[in-house]
């Protein structure tokens, strides 16, 4: 990987969009560096899952092209730039689509398809035996694939999904110190490959298409409420007589990738009906505003994952037409585009 080299005060390198909103044309700035880093040593893949432990990233399962469902799994060390197998899924339990999320020091994987079946089974992550184990507590819901999964303190919440005939509208809570499975109310629009990102203890659950037209809603869950967990934010579509919103119909996707840096949640590639996105956008908490930022300097990807890791974001594998990617990117939000680091 070439350095990055941080020349932000070069303003004529760096890239502008143009916008012709409703309140007339101008120019504004989209900072914002790609740098590619290590790639996957074995199988590119797509639709894999990702999560993070400590100072470390996981990314793992999948679907290859020529091997079918995976369950492999890899260590990815954001100081060293490098990847280092791990344990992968017990034999038999390959798959895409999958989801994964940490809770405390282990981390979850499970739903998915595996070629030929819808799933709903799930196995637990253990680093410091480098082992997986299979969860005893069935999950209440449907088997599925292309859900969301994430965790707050001590619990773990997944939810929505394709069945193989229809999007789903329903929420799940893991508790991992009975094993034990409750259903949480979710009155929203029924929805699959969307994007959740967790943020002060609430998780934002945005994009995805509910498989007819790509889903504008954009939710905000509160575990702290005693009810009403779900609360709506801005939609992203251009539902305002205001210029703000006038490009945010291109935040909508599905199979997109989203991370965390700071303060700041970033989305990326993904598609829409088949058409591969580069558009970035980064979401102030803050405002409740999106900002458009240096589009994906990769190959247009669909089915990638986000990582986020020591303050650090990235998006690694993915689909392009019929290629899997086993590449991965940096994003630098604050230093301007650098073609040489590609």
């Amino acid at each position: 990987m070439k350095m990055v080299i941080p020349v932000s005060f070069l303003l004529i390198s760096s890239v502008y969009y143009i916008s012709c909103g409703k309140c007339g044309c101008g120019y504004f700035p989209e900072p914002g560096n790609w740098a590619k880093v290590s790639e996957l040593p074995l199988n590119g893949r797509s639709e894999a899952v990702s999560f993070t432990i400590g100072n470390f990233a996981y990314l793992g399962s999948g679907l290859d092209s020529s091997n079918g469902s995976l369950g492999d799994f890899w260590k990815y060390d954001p100081v060293k730039n490098s990847w280092e197998q791990v344990a992968s899924l017990p034999k038999g339990a390959e798959r895409s689509s999958a989801v994964g999320f940490s809770v405390g020091n282990t981390a979850i994987c499970g739903t998915g398809f595996n070629g030929s079946n819808y799933l709903n089974d799930f196995y637990r992550y253990d680093p410091v035996s480098n082992s997986w184990t299979k969860i005893n507590s069935a999950f209440p819901g449907k088997a599925r694939s292309e859900a969301v999964a994430f965790g707050i303190d001590s619990s773990g919440y997944v939810g929505t999904g394709y069945d193989g005939n229809n999007a789903l509208a329903d929420f799940y809570r893991y508790n991992p110190s009975d094993d034990s499975w409750t259903s949480i109310p979710f009155n929203e629009v029924a929805r699959y490959s969307s994007v959740v990102f967790v943020f002060n203890k609430k998780a934002y659950l945005v994009t995805g298409t509910n498989g007819n037209t790509l889903v504008s809603e954009f939710l905000v869950f509160d575990p702290a409420k005693t009810s009403g967990n779900w609360t709506p934010l801005q939609s992203i579509t251009n539902a305002s007589s205001d210029a703000f919103d006038d490009s945010y119909t291109t935040i909508m996707r599905q199979n997109g990738a989203v991370f965390l840096i700071g303060d700041k949640a970033y989305i990326s590639t993904g598609e829409d009906r088949g058409s591969p996105y580069t558009y970035t956008w980064e979401y102030d908490f803050a405002v409740d505003l999106w900002v458009e930022k240096t589009p994906f300097e990769g190959p247009p990807v669909t089915g990638a994952v986000g990582i986020s890791v020591n303050n650090r974001g990235f998006i690694a594998t993915g689909k392009n037409q019929r290629t899997v990617s086993d590449f991965s990117w940096e994003f630098q939000p604050n230093l301007v585009m650098n073609p040489n680091d590609n």
